[in-house]
């Protein structure tokens, strides 16, 4: 976007917003730097600094500092994108759609959602903007910013879903996340949504939000649940109080949402009746002392513009680390301390208590005075309910049980309901490699498709309803609020690890993926906790890895499938906790961190959110199989077709080998031509690139009961873990192309009299998958989120010996058995 303080002497453009708060905006307005006013650049002080403009019929001055906050767009682009915008008017009044070129920049309306944590943002956001971000029901689901876009009344909304806060203070990373956000982009509208049945603690918020001074929306979400409770609310005179609308909304059925965003509208376009500064009453101690910091920061131009003075000196009254971080350089800085020394030695004289608990405590006077005039009835919830429900789920004696049975059964759900649509999939597949088989040439571009594609591709998509059942699962735990419960209940154990009670909220997340279960360690205040959670999250074992439990457990343990399922993602926990503690106890130091967590009313997750949850995750699984794992596939069929052999080219001593290895069943069995197929198709597969990789590297394996051919697909799967299995495909379903994989694995091959796979060696095939070094990604988002590469290579070096010394012992023991 093009700002005043770029423009070049001579060049005209048009005013399209002014940023900026409280006198400086004001004082720009009133020069006439309006929406659609023409603006020229005269030109630039010897020192570039100030410059000059022509605003109509006058000359002025202007800093670049304060032109800097002045949006403009050049005259030729202002009235070609107007006449676009008038052209698209008539297609459509109410929803503008950019068929016809782009929106004028005045037509465009940043909206940024803050709220509590589990007040509905998310949903709102998915509802607005027709995203599918996740929403779940505990705190910190959302660890970053997410942006959406919409058309509404001619109209784009640019929308951003900002971390749920409690408050504005620097102190979480989600707090200092908002701060620095609402400072650098300054949204032209921000949506403060609150739920609607938890009032009270939901304006504290909003009271911080008004004293920034910024255009604003509340969003009373969840109305629904404050008429079920007989509660009368008069939200338009609690919106006059405010100084701000109040719009009631049913965020997960869209009710309301229509008139929330036409009342954004109103507001940017400052029209709205409602709106107007107020600000919130504070005791005459507390005041006297924002009153003088706030008259210093008004009067000092040089202070940053994109917070009000007011909201500054309550921050820096309250020692707000962002705020400090933010004036520490300025040259007045310790006269302003001093002035906050002297003031916060009298608040506290004549209050007895510190500044920040008597601001908090003004603070909810305020709200309760305001909700003791417009609210009728108690927001107290009817909690029968959810005491009855705690009552098991979170008790000492009940608790644990009861969440390794919700596991179990999710378990049980994935692997034994999800074997019926497995294998329609797996009909249609084999299905169509015998159609291409039959009508198809002999030649490479068959055996790409064949081999390559269906052998690879195919051999992963069957296990998308094991997927899809998996995240509906943690769905519905996340949504109903159990999740929250169990993170309570874990809290002590999180504790014994040297991890932080929020900790068991990313670990379990790693279920679903360890890439946002990563990101999301940012709920954890405490630096040596998240780094822990971080390092130890691969060994959750994640969605990717289902289809190679699938396929193993189906194929040599389908009797006790659900128990091995239990059984490596119980080993998985446990390697987590014991890496934990050895991390705690030889490179973190030992840190207390309160564990402050909500514990949200139980709510009965809807079927359309469980559905576009699933959907997304179906989405997101589909595009990796017709881009990663595809691209993987024929890479890898390529690596193993090439160079090709002819049978005069085979040393004559591989051929005696192998005839000496060849079960007699096969000789006596077979005629010469197929006995001649067979070893050109071991010599082949074997002397190909990718044969020669895995030879070469096959004795790291050998111990575990592996070839060469697991190996490659343990090293293809450092891409994603869904290319071990389409890497197996592609090695083992070409020799028999209507055969399944399952069936190839265990099925003795007629050259070297061998399964590729015993229960043994499956077995421990899992287990090194479990544990070894995550894929490309979760090493890209450990990397990221800890700041350092060193971490990586710890996750890889140390989860990949750890994997091979877990999976010798488990073939080990396994072969007793």
């Amino acid at each position: 976007m093009l700002r005043l303080s770029e423009l070049k002497p001579g060049e005209r453009a048009i005013v399209t917003k002014v940023h900026g708060h409280g006198a400086f905006r004001k004082r720009v307005m009133e020069m006439g730097f309006v929406r659609g006013r023409e603006v020229s650049c005269i030109l630039n002080a010897p020192l570039q600094d100030p410059v000059k403009y022509a605003l109509m019929g006058f000359e002025l001055s202007l800093r670049r500092s304060e032109a800097e906050m002045i949006q403009v767009e050049r005259v030729s682009d202002y009235h070609s994108a107007e006449t676009r915008a008038e052209a698209a008017d008539h297609i459509s009044k109410n929803n503008e759609t950019e068929q016809n070129g782009r929106l004028r920049s005045d037509k465009i309306i940043n909206v940024a959602l803050i709220g509590n944590p589990n007040c509905g943002k998310t949903s709102l956001f998915n509802i607005a903007s027709g995203a599918r971000e996740h929403t779940g029901n505990y705190a910190g689901v959302t660890v970053g910013a997410k942006a959406g876009t919409m058309h509404f009344k001619g109209y784009r909304f640019n929308i951003v879903d900002l971390p749920g806060t409690y408050s504005l203070s620097a102190y979480s990373p989600e707090e200092l996340y908002v701060m620095r956000y609402l400072r650098e982009e300054t949204p032209d509208v921000i949506i403060n949504v609150i739920d609607a049945t938890n009032i009270e603690r939901n304006l504290y918020l909003t009271t911080e939000l008004i004293e920034m001074n910024r255009p604003m929306v509340i969003d009373l979400n969840m109305f629904d649940e404050l008429k079920r409770a007989n509660v009368k609310l008069d939200y338009e005179s609690l919106g006059k109080m405010l100084g701000v609308p109040i719009i009631p909304t049913i965020a997960s059925t869209g009710w309301g949402v229509e008139d929330l965003l036409d009342t954004v509208v109103k507001i940017y376009e400052m029209n709205h009746p409602y709106t107007k500064h107020i600000h919130v009453s504070t005791g005459p101690e507390i005041e006297r002392a924002v009153s003088r910091l706030n008259k210093e920061f008004k009067t000092d131009e040089s202070v940053d513009l994109h917070f009000s003075p007011r909201f500054l000196a309550i921050k820096f009254l309250e020692k707000d680390p962002e705020i400090e971080a933010q004036l520490r350089h300025h040259p007045k800085y310790k006269e302003w301390s001093a002035i906050r020394e002297e003031e916060n030695a009298k608040i506290e004289k004549a209050l007895q208590e510190d500044t920040v608990s008597a601001i908090s405590g003004d603070r909810y006077g305020f709200i309760q005075g305001a909700l003791a005039e417009t609210m009728e009835g108690s927001l107290a919830r009817d909690e029968k309910t959810t005491k009855i429900i705690d009552a098991f789920v979170t008790n000492k004696l009940f608790g644990f049980p009861l969440f390794l049975c919700v596991m179990l059964l999710m378990f049980w759900a994935t692997f034994q309901v999800g074997s019926y649509p497995m294998e329609w999939i797996e009909s249609l597949v084999s299905w169509l490699s015998g159609i291409i088989g039959k009508t198809m040439q002999e030649g490479p571009l068959k055996d790409l498709i064949l081999d390559g594609i269906i052998g690879g591709v195919g051999g992963v998509i069957v296990f998308l309803p094991n997927i899809l059942i998996l995240y509906a699962f943690i769905s519905f735990m996340e949504d109903s609020g159990y999740m929250a419960r169990v993170a309570f209940i874990m809290d002590k154990i999180m504790h014994r690890m040297g991890l932080h009670g929020k900790s068991f909220i990313p670990l379990v997340m790693g279920f679903g993926c360890n890439v946002p279960a990563i990101m999301s360690t940012r709920i954890i205040e405490s630096r040596s906790s998240r780094l822990i959670t971080i390092l130890i999250n691969p060994f959750m074992s994640c969605s990717a890895r289902i289809p190679i439990y699938v396929l193993l457990v189906g194929a040599f343990f389908p009797k006790h499938g659900e128990l091995v399922f239990f059984g490596l993602y119980a080993l998985g926990v446990i390697v987590a906790v014991i890496t934990a503690r050895l991390l705690r106890k030889f490179w973190f130091k030992v840190d207390e961190t309160p564990f402050v967590m909500e514990l949200p009313p139980y709510r009965m997750p809807t079927l359309k959110a469980t559905l576009r949850n699933m959907w997304s995750k179906a989405e997101q699984y589909l595009r990796k199989m017709g881009g990663l794992i595809l691209v993987a596939s024929i890479i890898i069929w390529a690596l193993s077709y090439f160079p090709r052999y002819e049978e005069e080219q085979i040393p004559e001593s591989y051929r005696t080998e192998i005839l000496s290895e060849m079960p007699t069943a096969t000789l006596s069995n077979s005629e010469g031509g197929e006995i001649n197929e067979m070893i050109l198709s071991e010599y082949q597969q074997g002397h190909s690139i990718l044969g020669s990789i895995g030879k070469f590297i096959e004795p790291t394996v050998r111990p575990l009961g592996l070839d060469w051919k697991a190996c490659v697909s343990l090293i293809a799967g450092a891409a994603a873990k869904e290319v071990v299995v389409s890497t197996l495909g592609v090695l083992y379903v070409g020799e028999d192309d209507e055969a399944m994989l399952s069936e190839r694995l265990q099925t003795v091959s007629p050259v070297t009299g061998k399964a590729p796979f015993t229960p043994a060696s499956a077995l421990a095939f899992a287990v090194f998958v479990l544990i070894y070094f995550p894929c490309i990604a979760t090493i890209t988002a450990i990397s990221r989120e800890t700041g350092s590469w060193k971490y990586a290579a710890f996750s890889v070096v140390y989860n990949t010996a750890l994997a091979w010394i877990l999976a010798f012992l488990t073939y080990r023991i396994a072969i007793l058995f």
